[in-house]
């Protein structure tokens, strides 16, 4: 869960681009983009081992 206290005086602008960071910092907005729709399992499978292999190079 992401919270973002506001500081006196600070503009709810200022606040919600924080948020807004600190959400895409979490990776939410790519799980909720992920979990939109149903994945079947070998294109599950295939985007892992794709992740996977950017990592390894």
């Amino acid at each position: 869960m992401s919270e973002v206290r506001i500081a006196e005086g600070e503009s709810i602008e200022g606040a919600l681009k924080r948020f807004k960071k600190k959400i895409q910092k979490a990776g939410i907005l790519s799980e909720i983009k992920r979990r939109e729709r149903y994945e079947k399992p070998s294109v599950k499978r295939k985007r892992k081992a794709e992740a996977a292999r950017k990592r390894r190079s």
